[in-house]
């Protein structure tokens, strides 16, 4: 891995502008066209947008700049340097786990590159609830292509892992449709450590496509610096004030602090922190909907025991999904989810699965042979799913009330059933559902008599989630969303978000290629107005 050539080490030594811990302290103050806040999914596109359209640009990130040769398979390494709160970011009663990246390219450094469009059906919701007209496949569909292209978003070609392999056989043996999972990749060594960060650049996340394409434009890309609050003046954002961290987040004592005027202001740090600094700054929000409807895809599990080795730690992580469970009803309807092989580390593994001592060990031991499914719950759809709300702690960091309904417990409940079910059908000796109180079944008949009487709880049931949408969502009007459908804050003329957070419902899939298709256009339009010119993602 040595010889593989690392576009980081390589642009910093061509002269990119990178300030911010070992970089060094950034000036007091920057002047620049637009400050996006951010490198993820949302600030990428972005940024490679604005730049190309010729605009100055400062990106800010709070987490640290990593290259290939930082990323070395470590469970150890990666979760406390890549990762929201050390990969255990919590919502505030502590019942859901959240993986959110926080490093230069965001969650799409560490995500599994499972890559869906907008569901039609979920468009759909949108242009009837929250008046969302232009927002439909015919119209979205140039801007995902173009997005695809860009990010060698396209079929995974190479037989799923035995992990995923499992969930195809088992849908088969119940007549349940399954299909492949597109990835963004490009010549992938099939290491199956996505989420701990791509070795050999392989994933193409914004950490090496659209990030090193602004620096090479002349951008500057701030590290291990806080975006604090806005300066709002007149109704118009005046200033960004920031402040340096340490790798770790934390603040050090007599830390520098940068204020960035700009002429326009791009918000793109994800679901939860961007609603947190509009919070902190205290923002304009007339109907009380900022950071208001965040969603979280709510995720329960279930892991299997095999006869055989599954080795789901080998292979590219996600690779084959079932909509099954999710097209069963209207969207509006009980709550569907998607089924999905996520990959086993050791110490995902080990905080995933339920018990103590010698059963928690017993399973440990089984761990080559072990299958796993998660269940991704669509929330956001039904009166009883309106999602949760971020808020500010009293030290001004934000964090997330998401109450579980009896709705989302009911939807929860008949996913570990479908789920037991599969794993049965595709030849699993046990099944241990995430629960608490579940013991290891041995048939399925059995399971389904222990998961029907199973009380479902926060911090019974294991629930967990790895895509935060809405909080800032879009709108056709101030009245049903905190931004408008081009983006723009319905108070703040020169402020945009770009991220997850815009999206009025959850998606119903995972939310990358959503994000990326949704911005392109959205930044598109914003280089046009800024600038007067039409630019395009992957244009020289």
């Amino acid at each position: 891995m040595s010889t593989l050539v690392d576009p980081i080490v390589e642009g910093l030594a061509r002269g990119w502008r990178v300030l911010g811990g070992a970089r060094g302290i950034a000036p007091a103050q920057l002047e620049c066209d637009v400050a996006i806040i951010g490198s993820g999914a949302g600030a990428g596109i972005t940024a490679e947008l604005l730049s190309a359209a010729g605009l100055k640009i400062v990106i800010v990130e709070e987490g640290p700049l990593k290259s290939s040769r930082d990323f070395r398979q470590l469970e150890s390494e990666a979760y406390p340097s890549l990762y929201q709160e050390v990969a255990a970011r919590k919502t505030a009663d502590k019942a859901i786990n959240i993986m959110q990246g926080r490093c230069v390219g965001g969650s799409t450094t560490v995500n599994w590159t499972s890559s869906f469009r907008t569901p039609s059906a979920t468009l759909d919701y949108w242009r009837v609830h929250f008046g969302l007209t232009e927002f439909s496949d015919d119209a979205l569909s140039p801007w995902f292509l173009r997005a695809e292209q860009r990010l060698g978003i396209g079929p995974w070609l190479a037989p799923p892992n035995e992990n995923n392999d499992l969930l195809r056989r088992g849908a088969l043996k119940l007549g349940i449709a399954a299909a492949a999972i597109q990835r963004n990749v490009k010549g992938c060594w099939n290491l199956g450590s996505c989420g701990l960060g791509c070795p050999t650049n392989a994933k193409q996340s914004m950490l090496v496509t659209t990030i090193p394409f602004a620096l090479d434009r002349g951008a500057t890309l701030l590290i291990e610096t806080r975006a604090d609050r806005f300066e709002i003046q007149d109704g118009r954002v005046a200033a960004l004030t920031c402040h340096a961290v340490s790798p770790n987040g934390a603040v050090p004592g007599g830390a520098a602090r940068t204020r960035i005027v700009a002429r326009h202001y791009v918000l793109a740090g994800g679901a939860i922190n961007s609603p947190g600094l509009l919070l902190r700054s205290r923002a304009p929000d007339p109907q009380r909907l900022l950071g208001a409807r965040t969603f979280l895809h709510p995720v329960v599990a279930s892991v299997a025991s095999f006869d055989h080795r599954v080795a789901g730690w080998e292979g590219a992580p996600q690779t084959i999904y079932s909509d099954h469970f999710l097209d069963l009803h209207p969207v509006d309807g009980p709550m569907g989810y998607k089924l999905e092989a996520p990959p086993l580390h050791p110490l995902l593994f080990s905080t995933s699965i339920v018990g103590f001592g010698r059963e928690a060990a017993a399973r440990l031991t089984d761990f080559a042979n072990s299958h796993a499914l998660l269940a991704l719950l669509r929330d956001g759809f039904h009166p009883q799913s309106a999602g949760g709300r971020v808020r500010l702690r009293n030290d001004g960091s934000p964090e997330l009330d998401y109450p579980i309904t009896e709705f989302i417990w009911d939807g929860a409940r008949r996913a570990l059933l479908s789920m037991a079910e599969l794993q049965f059908a595709a030849g699993a000796s046990k099944v241990g559902v995430g629960h608490e109180l579940a013991p290891l079944y041995t048939r399925w008949a059995e399971a389904r008599e222990g998961i029907l009487a199973l009380p479902m709880q926060p911090l019974l049931t294991k629930v967990f989630s790895a895509h935060v949408m809405g909080g800032c969502g879009l709108a056709a009007d101030a009245g049903r969303g905190v931004c408008r459908p081009d983006g723009v804050h319905w108070q703040l003329p020169n402020l945009s978000v770009h991220d997850g957070s815009i999206f009025p419902t959850s998606i119903g899939a995972n939310p990358q290629l959503s994000i990326y298709g949704i911005v392109n256009r959205l930044a598109s339009g914003l280089a046009k107005r800024l600038t007067g010119r039409d630019v395009a993602l992957g244009a020289s």
